[in-house]
């Protein structure tokens, strides 16, 4: 059948992702950017408009000839490469039993490997910069005391965007012990604790915008000037927005940019500089595995410096020492100096 591509895809992304797999709304949309992309890039360099494909596209050379356009031609980085071929392996492991007539096919589209990619150095900001960019917020507006209580709360907990945005203030437990309910990737619910002063914002906020009220409680905790949910772009356009004024009175403190992700890895390299262990920070962030929250101590070269200093044992004597066992004795000297004459 020359429509069974739409066929299968579709039954992909209804009932298998969100039902078998039950994965994120956020993953299940970059699977579906992956495919958009994957179409595009079939009618471009192959002339196959999207009602011709068929499964027997979905070849290992077109796979391969994909991911080179997505770094080529739309200028994507190898982890979006990456991502891209982790939505084509998901879809061919879900044919392996969909279409077991092509079972090679599908076989040799899983064979291809992930492209390595260099760690990236950890962009984080300093205590005193995360200092300086809250101090800079107004309060005396509706909009700057929204601001204040979401970029704090965005470091405070840790939080990635889309947890925050999901957020609602039922999600928040404002008397002692203070925490809020953060539901991360495949919607695991992990509770983060939160500071005093943190929820003493919190419950000014809430009481402005009459989100203290039970009847509100399952509102949008931080909402656009429509009432609704907040968007990652538009999180950024917030945070931006006092950055750019932090930078002029500090540009060493505060980066020219940084995206709200940045406020994640400083809450985690401060925990770590703190001596929080890391099993804690793991929980803290919703990783998966430590090995996801070892990049964090991997990039603490002030804390490597710290901790090789403690452990340091005098073994190797100092120069001043050695100057007197053989710069006194003028003939082992003059020996010295005629080595290799």
């Amino acid at each position: 059948m020359k429509n069974d591509f739409a066929k299968h895809l579709t039954r992909f992304f209804t009932s298998y992702l969100s039902g078998e797999c039950g994965l994120s709304h956020n993953t299940i949309r970059a699977y579906g950017n992956t495919f958009l992309s994957f179409i595009d890039f079939m009618e471009k360099t192959n002339h196959i408009k999207a009602d011709k494909l068929s499964l027997e596209h979905l070849t290992r050379d077109n796979a391969l000839n994909f991911l080179d356009w997505t770094e080529v031609n739309k200028g994507c980085g190898v982890s979006t490469r990456n991502q891209r071929l982790a939505a084509l392996h998901t879809f061919c492991r879900y044919m392996l039993y969909e279409d077991i007539i092509h079972l090679e096919q599908w076989q040799s589209v899983l064979s291809i490997k992930s492209k390595h990619a260099e760690k990236q150095s950890v962009n984080y900001m300093e205590v005193d910069g995360i200092k300086l960019l809250l101090s800079l917020i107004p309060t005396d507006t509706r909009n700057g005391l929204r601001d204040l209580a979401l970029i704090a709360l965005l470091y405070d907990s840790g939080a990635r965007v889309q947890e925050l945005i999901d957020l609602t203030p039922m999600d928040l437990h404002l008397v002692k012990p203070y925490y809020v309910s953060l539901f991360g990737k495949g919607r695991k619910k992990r509770l983060v604790p939160l500071q005093e002063q943190q929820v003493d914002l919190l419950k000014k906020y809430m009481e402005t915008e009459g989100l203290l009220k039970q009847s509100l409680n399952q509102r949008p905790l931080f909402a656009n000037n429509r009432g609704g949910k907040l968007t990652n772009a538009g999180v950024t356009f917030i945070l931006m927005r006092y950055v750019k004024n932090a930078h002029v009175v500090d540009p060493n403190l505060v980066p020219v940019k940084i995206s709200p992700h940045c406020l994640r890895h400083s809450k985690a390299m401060h925990l770590l500089q703190a001596g929080v262990n890391l099993i804690y920070i793991r929980d803290i962030l919703g990783h998966v595995s430590i090995q996801t929250t070892e990049i964090y101590a991997r990039a603490d070269s002030k804390q490597k410096r710290e901790a090789l200093e403690a452990a340091y044992t005098d073994i190797i004597p100092a120069m001043d020492k050695m100057a007197g066992s053989w710069e006194k004795d003028s003939k082992l000297k003059h020996w010295l100096k005629g080595l290799g004459k």
